[in-house]
Order: structure tokens, then sequence, then C-alpha cells
């Protein structure tokens, strides 16, 4: 693994989104989801709504970059409520 610059947020990132993928899968053998419509314009299941969720952060972070110079972890705090938002209410 040389050839990856693993650093410890890298290392917490891909950890935090395998913990949640199997948090997830357990979800959906326990309670199976069903599709349901809410503030998105589609009907979407749990794993849909997470991966909106995912995209949206991506976006987040690099519009934040991009139109500023404050603390990325700004992006990543607006990027965790709006993850809330759309598990919750998308």
């Amino acid at each position: 693994m040389q050839w990856m610059a693993w650093t410890m947020p890298t290392a917490l990132f891909f950890l935090g989104i395998a913990t949640a993928l199997a948090v997830l899968t357990v979800l959906e053998i326990y309670h199976p989801t069903a599709t349901r419509r809410g503030l998105l314009p589609l009907a979407t299941t749990r794993g849909d709504r997470f991966f909106i969720s995912l995209l949206a952060a991506a976006f987040v972070h690099v519009i934040f970059l991009a139109l500023s110079d404050g603390p990325v972890y700004i992006a990543s705090l607006l990027s965790i409520v709006l993850a809330f938002v759309l598990m919750r209410w998308g």
C-alpha cells in the first residue's frame, strides 16, 4: 500500500463510509425499506438517499473550496447537516 497516500483523515473517511454501508446493510436485513417520496422529487429508498447525500457532500466541498478560503471543516459540517436532512426528510 506504499503507492497510496494513506493519512489518518483518509483512513477515517473510508472507515466511515464502510461503517455506514455495513449499518445500512444490517438495517435493510432487519427493517426492509420501502420507497417513499419526501423533499426529493423522486421516490427513493434508504440507500438511494445515502448515495445522494454522498454526492451532495462532494458538491458542497468542491463549491466551498472554489468560493471560500475558510477551513474545510465548515464544509464538512454543512455536509453532515445536509446528509441528515436528506436521510430524514429526503
